[in-house]
């Protein structure tokens, strides 16, 4: 397998803190990738450098090469035309994602036009539509003939997650990033969540990046990790074996960490 993504010696800082430093990983055409740390460990910013979408006053260094592509100092209007196609991303609040005052499926509708007009297909309306039900039905949304005409406050988490994901898919991109996809939903909804995401880049093919501070979850979904600190990467490698028998110290103590916390479930149940 050929490398989507290639990130060497990233480094993202503001004018007087540096966030993100020497960070080098790749992600294969079809690889489910995971990045875990704590909250502020950089993960997320990293993934914002991958797509182009970094904060004004945000300085990024290094190399960001997707799907052929150097993202770093590129002009937007080659940024605009990656989105989508090559990299498409799942935010951790569905609800602050998506458009309160807009329908569902106009949501969905918007990148499917821009799709089929890419690819030169008919963009009418009853083949915009089909597109975005046969989407709809893609992520298991329950009735979506009559979830498309919903708003976002109608719905419930699980299903606004489920049409942020469409959305993502809805421009066929062969990088999906999923950042703490699971995070505002309840413990039942996220792990079918992360069934759906799984399944769906089997079944299309494509490349995942999942960020999460969540080690049980990234190890159900991810063939490789990388474990991220203070900005830097501590560990990286198979899946199985970070999580299992971790070299770095601050892995050990997430892993025990999260042990002990299942431990204290099981005693409750």
């Amino acid at each position: 397998m050929s490398d989507l993504l290639t990130v060497r010696d990233l480094r993202l800082s503001t004018p007087d803190k540096v966030l993100v430093q020497d960070l080098s990983f790749s992600i294969a055409a079809g690889e489910r990738f995971g990045l875990i740390g704590e909250s502020g460990s950089g993960k997320s910013l990293t993934s914002l450098a991958v797509t182009g979408l970094l904060a004004p006053g945000l300085r990024a260094e290094g190399s960001v090469e997707l799907a052929g592509t150097q993202v770093i100092g590129a002009p937007e209007r080659r940024l605009v035309g990656l989105r989508g196609n090559a990299v498409a991303t799942v935010f951790q609040e569905p609800l602050t994602a998506l458009d309160p005052l807009m329908p569902l499926g106009r949501q969905i509708a918007g990148p499917v036009r821009r799709r089929l007009k890419r690819e030169g297909a008919e963009t009418s309306g009853a083949a915009v539509r089909a597109e975005v039900m046969a989407l709809l039905e893609q992520v298991r949304m329950p009735d979506p003939a009559r979830l498309i005409g919903a708003y976002p406050h109608e719905v419930s988490g699980g299903q606004r997650q489920r049409v942020a994901i469409a959305m993502a898919l809805a421009c066929r991109p062969r990088l999906l990033i999923a950042d703490e996809p699971t995070t505002a939903l309840d413990v039942t909804t996220q792990a079918e969540i992360v069934r759906l995401i799984t399944s769906l880049v089997d079944e299309l093919g494509i490349a995942l990046l999942f960020i999460s501070h969540d080690l049980a979850v990234v190890g159900q979904v991810a063939e490789r990790v990388m474990v991220m600190r203070h900005g830097r990467a501590v560990e990286s490698g198979p899946a199985l074996q970070v999580l299992t028998q971790p070299q770095d110290d601050y892995t050990r103590n997430l892993v025990a960490a999260a042990r002990r916390f299942d431990a204290a479930l099981e005693g409750q149940g």
